[in-house]
């Protein structure tokens, strides 16, 4: 166990073109008895044990869908004053994003540097979309939206969007916009929900409650949209039984996909700066201790629900802790060998939670 790490953080008191339609879903695997499907021959979704998203994207268009990350210049309402000042303490997007994009390139130019990077880092890929990912990329004057959507979407190696956004600045108007374009384009819309706890929401200065969450994710479903949410574990003033109580929540919602995160404190934040102060303020994951919560989530998310990730990486030069003795590529293998030595895999307590 690292220094100011916990088995599991307790809570803290809390202190204030060429565009592609997409082709028609193939099967999703057999679930396990009891689950909608027949009984299994062996552990549910082969050696992972859990139902990955990069399995169901080579089965549904034939092979590798990457990202290119496009920074648009949009910003969030927690930092434009809309809704507050700073945006949320965990917070600082060059953490996420890729140190080769510049904004001054336009959409175009961002895109042709990143395919340069990703042809070299996955050759053979056939098919991209643009990933909107830097900030809140559907807050905003309407038609900037559509604008900087459509540049996009005009590259000719470009098959669709994949847009990053907060529940709380989801207007009907975007929502019915995006499922027009998905008639013709990939279109993926990521909300950050982070937390399913609304005191865990206010510490970190979220600006939207749970409510809004699942407002949200049904009003994209209501117009035929498919969503994947981030999810962020270990936050100040969660519990283990809140993290895990999650995977419940969510499995009963419109939830296509789910990328989870392991809190990291990245440099220049406000929840950085408290952890410098007093580490016992903010308890952080060991490695063990996350696979193994891991583990316990997937088995009590719904085996239907795609898991598109499992933790993230931020740069090293900007990354304050923890720091394990793994790569983030070693993460999925180690789950997966977990899930085996319990005999288990995703939503194999899924009904025992009350789905």
């Amino acid at each position: 166990m690292t220094p100011n790490s916990l088995p599991f953080p307790a809570a803290v008191p809390t202190t204030v073109p060429t565009t592609l339609a997409p082709p028609t879903p193939g099967p999703s695997p057999r679930l396990p008895g009891g689950m909608g499907g027949q009984p299994y021959p062996g552990p549910p979704f082969g050696e992972r044990r859990y139902n990955a998203w990069n399995d169901y994207v080579k089965r549904r268009y034939g092979g590798r869908v990457q990202k290119v990350s496009v920074a648009a210049g949009f910003t969030c309402p927690n930092r434009d004053g809309s809704l507050g000042r700073g945006g949320c303490t965990f917070c600082n997007n060059a953490g996420f994003t890729p140190g080769y994009l510049d904004r001054r390139d336009g959409n175009a130019g961002q895109i042709d540097t990143g395919l340069r990077f990703l042809d070299r880092r996955y050759p053979g890929t056939g098919r991209f979309i643009a990933y909107f990912q830097s900030y809140t990329n559907t807050y905003g004057d309407f038609a900037r939206l559509r604008e900087s959507y459509e540049a996009a979407l005009a590259h000719p190696r470009i098959d669709g969007l994949a847009i990053g956004t907060r529940p709380d600045c989801l207007p009907d108007e975007v929502l019915a916009y995006l499922a027009e374009l998905s008639h013709e384009h990939i279109i993926e819309l990521e909300i950050g929900i982070e937390s399913c706890d609304d005191a865990v929401l206010r510490r970190v200065n979220r600006g939207h409650d749970f409510a809004c969450s699942v407002d949200a994710l049904e009003r994209a479903a209501v117009h035929g949209l498919e969503v994947t949410a981030h999810l962020i574990l270990g936050l100040p003033g969660e519990t283990r039984a809140g993290m895990l109580e999650a995977a419940t929540r969510l499995s009963a919602l419109p939830v296509k996909a789910l990328k989870l995160h392991q809190l990291q404190l990245v440099r220049g934040t406000e929840m950085a700066r408290d952890w410098q102060r007093d580490p016992g303020s903010v308890p952080l994951f060991d490695e063990e201790a996350y696979i193994v919560l891991l583990a316990d989530f997937v088995e009590r998310l719904s085996p239907r629900m795609l898991l598109q990730r499992l933790g993230s990486e931020v740069p090293p030069a900007l990354k304050l802790a923890p720091h394990w003795n793994m790569r983030l590529s070693e993460l999925a293998p180690r789950l997966s060998a977990e899930l085996a030595r319990r005999g288990s895999w995703q939503g194999r307590h899924w009904q025992d939670c009350g789905a």
